[in-house]
């Protein structure tokens, strides 16, 4: 596969070969020819659009690699994963863990960073920004003094009508037959069988004989009486009150309709982000998002504020977010699956199918899917997940779903940790049970591109994820500065590996969250492909990750300062010696 344009855009595809290289690599380069290339538009050159280009025979040795300066910016926990099980063992899954009163010293970080835990998540609903602060510079220390790659996201609070919270710091046990108080009065301490609603207007119309769900059905009560504002329930279905937790009225087997003139971005929201934007935090979850409209505010007002290496993701968990998903997935970064409050507003046998849905989307969209709330919900309490939570786990990874997250389970129980091995297991176990069972789904390729650099790109990842597992290569490394080559290879789910070398620090941290990608930070040179290649290479190989034999395939997006640098997108594959 070669393509040349006069923008000096230029593909290239190498193939193994016997001849060794003084960094003893074997390398070749193929000749090809692509003939037409008309799609979206006319190209520049000879014959009337026809394109028709060999590609540049390089053979020979490569120069000697120089001493580096500084160590490869490899995470500790890829390294000795990758020590352990090798390449093709290397869990893909990435994993985001709530922080929150149970895991909030350094010493619970850095179990749950060595546990595997890709993202941290904060819950702006609670706790202080000092605190948050706290933690975010525990997380900066970890990262920089142990050697780890943990990204920071914020989760903004939302205008939420629908919150309730019993003033304990832990989940309350509701038991069948008690009788409980709902207000939107402020009260002044936990007061018992008390809850405050955070909207003054909660009650209005609503009946006496209707339900109230808390959380999607840990616990249910049938309003008995009204009086003013406030609500008299008998709790009916015994369970767990979290936090904060959120609730919905049905009648007669119908969610009641709340209208609610409430903005996505409340004044906290946007103090929060303010706040996000000054630590600076790598990932920020909208929620409550209805439509593309406060995505695109917020992704306008970050690249203002030159905070352009900051994600905006945004959380899907209203009918309204479904019915305009497409666009809400195509403004966004990424998306994150709030099946908690999802469950709230659609039928809970739909969840499902929803969840599916919404990783198939994003996947063809090419943004980052996390599956989130309740996957380990009895851990809150008890050691011990449930078959039925585990064999959830592995369907989500079984849909190739980029992340899963851990909420309560690490927030606020015991077991966080635990909770967090388990993740980690499940989703290795099934990574390779589908590796093995040649069970990976057919994306539908639809076509991202406009122009042609960028149409090329991904047909360059395409082919490049299809040779990877056809040759069976140990890994693939791509060099990106903005990473977007490393989400194209993502978005395939290759088998082996992705190594993604970068020099942006934001681009390495933006990556945490894309399936099978393992970000490097390292310095590249854009006008000299041959050095990047040897210089990492040769990094890996003397910390032992690489031996004689292995082959690696090597992609490259960076673009080229000067006209005459070899410094281009291409694919090549490489046998260590």
């Amino acid at each position: 596969m070669a393509v040349a344009t006069s923008d000096s855009i230029l593909a290239r595809s190498l193939i193994t070969d016997r001849r060794s290289t003084n960094f003893g690599l074997k390398n070749e380069v193929c000749r090809c020819k692509v003939v037409p290339c008309r799609a979206g538009g006319k190209v520049k050159g000879k014959g009337k659009g026809r394109v028709e280009v060999k590609a540049a025979v390089q053979i020979g040795g490569l120069e000697e690699v120089k001493k580096a300066k500084e160590e490869m910016g490899l995470d500790v926990v890829s390294e000795e994963e990758l020590r352990e099980k090798g390449f093709l063992g290397m869990r893909k899954t990435k994993l985001v863990c709530t922080i929150g009163p149970a895991c909030c010293s350094t010493q619970d970080l850095e179990k749950l960073a060595l546990g595997g835990m890709n993202v941290a998540r904060l819950n702006m609903c609670h706790n202080t920004r000092d605190w948050h602060r706290d933690v975010i510079k525990k997380i900066n220390q970890l990262n920089e003094e142990k050697g780890f790659c943990v990204s920071v996201m914020i989760d903004t609070e939302g205008s939420q009508i629908h919150v309730l919270d019993h003033g304990a710091p832990s989940s309350v046990k509701a038991e069948e037959g008690s009788t409980w108080l709902f207000t939107a009065q402020k009260l002044e301490g936990s007061p018992p069988f008390t809850i405050q609603a955070n909207y003054e207007g909660f009650s209005e119309g609503i009946e006496v004989g209707d339900e109230l769900v808390i959380d999607g059905g840990m616990a249910s009560f049938q309003v008995i009486e009204k009086v003013g504002n406030d609500l008299r329930c008998k709790c009916m279905d015994s369970g767990l009150f979290l936090p904060r937790a959120k609730f919905s009225f049905w009648r007669n087997g119908k969610l009641v309709a709340r209208n609610s003139e409430l903005p996505t971005l409340s004044k906290k929201d946007w103090a929060d982000i303010e706040f996000g934007v000054s630590e600076g935090v790598d990932f920020i979850a909208l929620s409550f998002v209805n439509d593309a409209d406060p995505v695109r505010q917020l992704k306008n007002y970050l690249y203002m504020r030159s905070s352009r290496s900051t994600r905006v993701l945004a959380k899907v968990e209203s009918l309204e977010s479904l019915q305009k998903l497409k666009e809400i997935v195509e403004a966004s970064d990424g998306i994150m699956v709030a099946r908690g409050d999802l469950g709230v507003e659609i039928p809970y046998e739909q969840i499902p199918t929803v969840q599916e849905e919404i990783t198939r989307v994003c996947r063809e969209m090419n943004k980052p899917v996390i599956v989130a709330s309740q996957l380990l919900e009895s851990m809150v309490e008890y050691p011990t997940p449930t078959r039925a939570e585990v064999a959830d786990v592995s369907e989500a990874v079984r849909q190739y779903a980029d992340a899963l997250m851990l909420s309560g389970e690490s927030a606020i129980g015991p077991y966080g940790q635990k909770a967090l091995s388990i993740l980690q297991m499940a989703s290795s176990r099934m990574e390779l049970w589908s590796r093995e069972e040649n069970r990976q789904s057919i994306l539908h390729q639809r076509r991202l591109g406009v122009s042609l650099p960028d149409r090329i790109a991904e047909q360059i990842c395409n082919c490049a994820v299809e040779m990877a597992n056809n040759l069976g290569v140990d890994a693939i490394f791509v060099y990106t500065k903005h990473g977007q080559m490393a989400s194209l290879l993502s978005r395939n789910r290759p088998y082996p590996p992705i190594f993604a070398f970068t020099s942006d620090n934001g681009t390495r941290m933006a990556l945490n969250l894309q399936w099978g990608v393992i970000p490097l930070l390292v310095e590249l040179s854009d006008d000299d492909m041959e050095a990047n290649i040897s210089t990492t290479i040769e990094l890996i190989r003397r910390k032992g990750l690489l031996k004689p034999g292995d082959v690696v395939m090597v992609v490259s997006d960076l673009t080229p300062t000067h006209i005459n640098s070899t410094a281009f997108q291409s694919i090549q594959v490489k046998t260590v010696v």
